[in-house]
């Protein structure tokens, strides 16, 4: 490409560079004039398109340049300051010429791409690359990118380098080159901090930078804070905006304009609240507005409850007052069916075009219970009390119900959010912004659909390590149509496998939610399991101890006081409890004695366990929650930490303490990593997938193909060889060695015992002939294979499949009918770590075979890892392998064989979390 320095029309060969954002822009220009194709101007790929949130939580929207943006382009331009030309173009260049309009806005995404990123219709940053055409290997680029001036330090340099690598590597690119302006620190800082390995040369007061775009592991980790910065900033602005305006805030108390407003005035939100509403001078005594556009101060937030064929205006009004969130409390949307559904997805394109995060449509609200916010935007009228609990939901009617649930039991809530329809902010933005807010200890989720679920797992793995996460994933056939369609449907089994490897504590129902948030949030984790039960109740004793037990607990025999036993000696024994070196907790049971007064028998509990560092858990008068006679009350006069919980019965107690000891468990185990085994080749693996794939949309691997593509990665199934007649058995067999097995090739007849299709253990010419015969005449196909025979081992199966919302998913379990049958599969997200691989392993419940199950010679289960680990490391470097098989896998204690592979291959899935940044 060649660019102007003077304003004047350039010429071939002229060079020009870099660009820079105040805190973070960046830009380079190329040196050759690329052969752009103008009927190919419109043709680029549309996964190119994308939202993606600014480092200030607001969003934009980033394309591909079309000729159509000509106009849009030198009004751009225009508005750039003398000194961000000057660092861009090394020059003034005040105006465009129109030849270079035309080479700006005309590229052929593939050796010229280029990038706008727009707020509303207006192009506020422009990135670009241009191939080297005659420099090396033809492998590198220069890039560029300006931002305007108005919107530098909202980190849009960082998320167009992002996408122009992302591009670079599609179109075979594997070199960035950028030439600086040395005074440029703000760009040359870009570069330095995106994680890319930058050498650096200097001449003349200008840089030369290059760099690898392969996204390094510092690459990756730079993207995800980013992201993870961002997002937690655009909830910040939905959860703590400094105004409000509520646009439908109505007079008539049965709409819900009115309840929005009653509740943010109730609640006490500490800044000011704006009614919107054109026909009312006032709403609740409160000065009304005919439009945003006319509140005369800042508005951060807006709660809509207008009808749905009226968003679009205020949308417009927003955009032009600069509200940062959008609450929209309005039904009539994905819920109502397909026309609804589209309505939603043109909401969601329009507020994020408007640079606005949406919570809803259909929403119950969002709250946040800091004495400094004070903010009630819900449909509820009544909120729990402070505390430490950050809670997220989908359904709206169910919110209200939590809500009142929450408040009964006592839990104190930081913040609470209902998506509704769950079109634009989801439960991975609330974890980003929770992880980070001091406010919240323990974060609670109410999930009927995943949207991301790849990025929920790694995002939750990186929480649940500071703060425990509690979730209950509704039933698959309770999930409403309009989640259903935005989110991913996935069997149960693996949806516990992703809790499990995520760290996430997974419950069965609200209460036990409530159960487990009770003691997270009042009370320390428990360091192991042995559990201590103290109380003055036989029965409930021996039924807290069973409980316990089956949960996993270690319990000892309970300690039963007796009814006569009094305050001191009740505390007492709880002191002890504590104080004892076999004991990580302690459920106290309590049933009062008839007529005598309990407030006693609470304070000494309260003051037994004052500072203790184990948790205690009580069924003190059968009382849910944290009765006002055992609550600790911080300065604010709300329960605080200390407080002891209190269970309708021992079995509750006993469950949340068993899932808090796994947690604890989890949490305490070091991070693993993950391990890429020796003696692998995926290069030569990818050049056979692609010389496999070629145009096709996909197709089965042939047996040979498969075992080549598995030797790639050091994953060798049992030599065989192709026979059609019986002569070519026997020779088959003669050049194997015997033993052989003779195996039908059929669909039907693989991995089917029950069907004949294989004949094992042949020990010459004769039974390889009988053997031949007998399965082409069954199978009625001639092509069999002659293997040679594998060390008997116990059959397992390792499988790799495609699920469209986490990519690949790699599965572990024995084979056998019975095993299919009752679905003992174990399913780990890929790639795996170290530790996840050995998980994996022993998950299925028919595992403990492989250790040697009644003085059986256990198996090489380090061989199996080993096996996990390969396959893992194939699926993730080849997202073309779809589906793949290894079945069985013979276990053994000599090792792991593979008898039969199976491998399905098409194009390349595109998985939402991987990639440069952007919104779902």
């Amino acid at each position: 490409m060649t660019e102007p320095t003077d304003g004047s029309e350039t010429t071939d060969g002229i060079q020009t560079s870099a660009s820079a954002e105040t805190s973070g822009g960046a830009g380079a220009v190329v040196t050759t004039e690329a052969k752009g194709k103008p009927d190919s101007a419109h043709n680029y790929p549309r996964h190119w398109v994308a939202d993606v949130l600014a480092a200030d939580g607001g969003a934009v929207a980033l394309r591909p340049i079309v000729p159509e943006d000509a106009d849009k382009l030198v009004a751009f331009h225009s508005k750039l300051s003398e000194r961000t030309r000057y660092l861009r173009y090394f020059g003034p260049y005040p105006t465009m010429s129109q030849r270079d309009i035309v080479h700006f806005t005309t590229v052929d995404h593939h050796d010229r791409v280029a990038f706008v990123v727009l707020l509303g219709d207006e192009i506020i940053a422009v990135g670009r690359y241009e191939r080297l055409i005659g420099e090396g290997d033809g492998k590198s680029a220069e890039v560029a990118f300006v931002v305007a001036d108005a919107h530098q330090g909202r980190g849009l340099g960082p998320i167009l380098l992002e996408h122009l690598a992302a591009a670079a590597a599609e179109n075979g690119l594997t070199m960035f080159v950028a030439e600086v302006l040395a005074e440029n620190r703000n760009m040359v800082t870009v570069f330095r901090e995106a994680g890319y390995q930058v050498s650096r040369s200097f001449e003349g007061g200008v840089l030369k930078l290059e760099f690898a775009i392969d996204p390094t592991e510092a690459m990756v980790s730079v993207r995800n804070s980013r992201e993870r910065a961002a997002e937690a900033r655009s909830m910040r602005n939905v959860l703590s905006p400094r105004s409000v305006a509520v646009i439908g805030a109505s007079t008539d108390r049965a709409k819900v304009g009115n309840a929005v407003l009653t509740n943010l005035l109730r609640a006490g939100f500490t800044g000011p609240v704006y009614p919107v509403n054109a026909e009312h001078r006032s709403v609740h005594g409160v000065r009304a507005y005919p439009s945003v556009r006319d509140i005369p101060d800042e508005v951060d937030l807006a709660v809509v409850a207008v009808p749905a064929e009226s968003i679009n205006a205020v949308l417009d009004d927003c955009l032009d007052k600069g509200v940062k969130a959008l609450v929209v409390v309005s039904s009539g949307f994905s819920e109502t069916g397909l026309d609804g559904r589209q309505s939603e997805r043109r909401l969601v394109h329009a507020a994020r075009a408007h640079g606005m995060r949406l919570i809803g449509p259909n929403a119950l609200g969002v709250a946040n219970n800091d004495s400094e916010v004070s903010l009630n935007a819900t449909l509820a009228p009544v909120l729990p009390s402070p505390g430490n609990v950050g809670f997220f939901c989908q359904s709206g009617a169910l919110g209200i119900a939590i809500l009142d649930e929450a408040a009964r039991s006592r839990i104190g809530l930081s913040a609470f959010v209902s998506a509704g329809n769950r079109a634009d902010v989801s439960g991975n933005d609330l974890l980003q912004y929770w992880d980070s807010d001091p406010a919240t200890e323990v974060v609670l989720l109410y999930l009927e659909s995943f949207g991301n679920p790849r990025k929920f797992s790694r995002i939750a793995r990186r929480v649940a390590r500071n703060k425990p996460i509690v979730a209950v994933k509704s039933g698959r056939h309770a999930v409403p149509p309009a989640l259903a369609a935005s989110g991913g449907e996935m069997d149960d089994s693996i949806v516990r496998a992703l809790f499990e490897q995520a760290g996430v504590v997974q419950v069965g129902s609200i209460s036990q939610l409530f159960d487990c948030a009770l003691l997270f949030g009042y009370q320390p984790l428990p360091a192991g399991p042995r559990l201590a039960v103290v109380g003055n109740s036989t029965a409930l004793g021996v039924l807290a101890a069973d409980a316990a037990r089956s949960e996993g607990l270690q319990v000892g025999d309970p300690v039963d006081l007796g009814p006569q036993a009094g305050p001191e000696e009740f505390a007492a024994a709880v002191r002890t409890a504590l104080t004892s070196f076999d004991v990580d907790s302690v459920i106290a049971v309590f049933v009062p004695p008839v007529a005598v007064p309990v407030e006693p028998y609470a304070q000494a509990l309260r003051e037994a366990v004052r500072d203790a560092d184990k948790p205690v858990l009580t069924t003190f008068l059968a009382a849910e929650g944290v009765p006002d006679v055992l609550a600790v009350r911080g300065e604010d006069g709300h329960p605080t930490r200390g407080s002891v919980p209190s269970y309708p019965g021992p079995e509750r107690a006993a469950l949340a303490l068993a899932r808090a000891w796994r947690y604890s468990a989890w949490k305490s185990k070091p991070s693993s990593k993950v391990v890429r085994p020796n003696g692998i080749d995926p290069e030569r693996a990818k050049t056979m997938v692609d010389g496999w794939l070629g145009t096709s949309s996909g197709r089965w691997l042939s047996d040979f193909e498969a075992s080549q593509l598995l030797a790639c990665y050091g994953v060798n199934v049992v030599e065989f060889r192709s026979a059609t007649t019986e002569d070519e058995a026997v020779q088959a067999a003669e050049e194997l060695g015997y033993p052989v097995a003779v195996k039908a090739t059929g669909e039907q007849w693989r991995h089917r015992p029950d069907l004949g299709g294989v004949r094992l253990d042949l020990v010459g010419p004769d039974s390889v002939r009988w053997a031949y015969r007998d399965l082409a005449a069954a199978s009625g196909e001639p092509l069999l294979h002659v293997q040679r025979m594998a060390t008997k081992g116990i059959g397992c199966v390792v499988g790799v499949q495609d699920d469209p919302s986490f990519g690949s998913l790699i599965s572990f379990g024995l084979a056998g009918v019975i095993s299919d049958l009752l679905g003992d599969r174990a399913y780990r997200v890929l790639p795996l770590t170290e530790d996840a691989a050995t998980e994996l392993i022993d998950a299925p419940k028919a595992a403990p075979l492989l250790s040697g199950y009644r003085s059986a010679v256990p198996v090489n289960k380090s061989a199996l890892v080993d096996l996990v680990q390969r396959i893992s490391a194939l699926a993730d470097d080849l997202p073309e392998v779809r589906e793949l098989a290894c079945e069985p896998v013979l276990a053994s204690a000599e090792g792991a064989q593979i008898t039969d592979s199976r491998v399905r291959i098409g194009p390349e899935p595109s998985v939402a979390d991987l990639g440069p940044r952007r919104l779902r």
